[in-house]
């Protein structure tokens, strides 16, 4: 049976080191040019005509964009529209991520911590930004919760505090766990069913229960890929809501 964590290995596609640095182009960099080639692709393509009876390519565009300005304005609210496409760009990228690592012999990105992690940094380093481009140092004010007695204040802000710089952590985490929980689980699977099927006779009978488990599994993970891609983007929202709208 094939090792199920082999498909995670970050391999060196073309080799290359500046300073001392290795910036070697992997196959995780060879599957995020492809899923955005592909996101512009469709994109482009789906919205060249601009009918106003919409085809199969632009209705699935317009749903799109309209499914993320809908998780934008009802999270943000009416003052989040400028980042309506810094929320679109994390929401496709994450979603191709997941989808593509669907096909075989692809590369699933978001099964890594690093990139994850540097999606999640930069939602977080977002919200400080323009937290104080918009607030200025009022937006420290979110630690201190309105209505709390001055006493407990000592216990308060360090939870605020704590909890406010565990979201990059959080948010990258769930992803890249289940996204690599996921697919080890359909590589353990499918490596039973194609073990039973090498013994022949009685061998593709009894594999045949861990063929149909595996196929149960791959429309669960494309499920999990979608509720994943939209979890990333909605908690993105909520945390970037904080750069509008202090919360107190």
């Amino acid at each position: 049976m094939a090792n199920p964590v082999a498909q995670f290995v970050i391999e060196k596609k073309i080799p290359f080191e500046m300073g001392g640095v290795d910036l070697s182009f992997t196959n995780s960099a060879v599957w995020m040019s492809v899923a955005i080639v592909v996101s512009v692709l469709f994109l482009s393509i789906a919205m060249k005509k601009k009918e106003m009876v919409p085809g199969r390519m632009q209705m699935c565009a317009e749903l799109l964009y309209e499914f993320v300005a809908r998780m934008v304005k009802d999270n943000i609210g009416p003052k989040g529209r400028s980042f309506f496409p810094f929320v679109f760009t994390l929401f496709v990228f994450v979603l191709m991520g997941n989808l593509l690592g669907l096909f075989p012999k692809s590369f699933t990105y978001t099964s890594h911590l690093a990139v994850t992690g540097a999606l999640a940094l930069t939602v977080f380093f977002a919200v400080i930004i323009f937290g104080f481009i918009n607030h200025g140092v009022k937006f420290l004010s979110m630690f201190v919760p309105a209505g709390v007695p001055w006493w407990i204040m000592p216990l308060i802000i360090p939870i605020e505090l704590i909890s406010f710089f565990v979201r990059p952590l959080t948010l990258s985490v769930r992803l890249f766990a289940n996204m690599m929980a996921g697919h080890i689980m359909l590589k353990i699977i499918a490596g039973f069913a194609v073990a039973a099927a090498g013994l022949g006779g009685v061998g593709i009978a009894v594999g045949f229960a861990p063929a149909l488990v595996g196929t149960l599994m791959l429309l669960f993970e494309l499920l999990v890929a979608l509720i994943q891609a939209y979890v990333f983007a909605i908690l993105s929202c909520v945390y970037l809501k904080d750069a509008v709208d202090l919360h107190h």
